[in-house]
């Protein structure tokens, strides 16, 4: 990979993650209320080839929460990470099961618009890559030398993909549905996610006990409401 060319794609992640900062800094996209993710759209039109990878998210805030996603942008030289991007609810609650996993990509100027494991929109394409027999009477996929690096850009989320995973992958893309993997291990339930983001388990689960506490001291404070009153009444009546 010539020098140069690695050196331009990472000056392209550079800029397009200092304009996410700018743009979204005042809350959910930009001017016109777009998404993140349609402005990574928008500003890498030109770029021919890139996922876009789910790579973290968090919700804030008790009474008015928010909400946030964390994108990678890997492209087959190089790779980026945003800075947290509010979302609205609705999107966030949409893709709360898909930790990990490519929300868009581009191969070659064509627009993959799905939701699949990271890496998978490449797999099958002999201009990226081939099926190796593992040995076994399987075969793996083997990206090509020039773009070997880009399984390693995806930064934990990939793994290695078998012919039998590709072949599934592909019925559940006929039939539009994600596919989560041949032991579901892709996605926020699965095991690769947990592994990778011990961070957001960690956050979730700290603010579901939170929420518990908070229902448990409410309901605590109401019983204790209705327990007065009652107790005021039947003073009343014995009188």
């Amino acid at each position: 990979m010539p020098h140069n060319s690695c050196r331009n794609s990472h000056l392209v992640v550079l800029a397009l993650i200092a304009f996410l900062a700018v743009l979204v800094a005042g809350g959910c996209g930009g001017p016109s209320g777009s998404l993140p993710i349609e402005s990574i759209r928008q500003t890498m039109a030109d770029t021919p080839t890139y996922s876009v990878i789910l790579d973290d998210m968090k919700e804030e805030g008790n009474f008015f929460s928010k909400f946030y996603h964390k994108y990678r942008i890997v492209q087959p030289e190089d790779t980026g990470t945003t800075d947290w991007l509010e979302v609205p609810e609705n999107y966030y609650r949409l893709h709360e099961e898909y930790l990990g996993m490519a929300l868009f990509s581009k191969k070659d100027g064509e627009e993959i618009d799905e939701i699949a494991p990271p890496g998978y929109a490449y797999v099958g394409d002999s201009r990226y890559g081939r099926w190796r027999d593992d040995g076994q009477g399987g075969s793996f996929w083997e990206f090509y030398g020039k773009y070997a690096l880009l399984s390693h850009l995806f930064g934990g989320w990939y793994r290695p993909v078998y012919r039998t995973d590709y072949d599934m992958y592909r019925q559940y893309r006929s039939r539009r549905r994600p596919y989560f993997g041949n032991k579901n291990q892709y996605g926020t339930s699965g095991s690769i996610a947990k592994t990778a983001k011990p961070d957001f388990f960690s956050r979730r689960k700290t603010r579901e006990q939170l929420k518990r506490t908070s229902f448990k001291e409410r309901v605590a404070k109401r019983t204790g409401r209705v327990r007065t009153g009652f107790r005021s009444r039947a003073g009343g009546i014995g009188k």
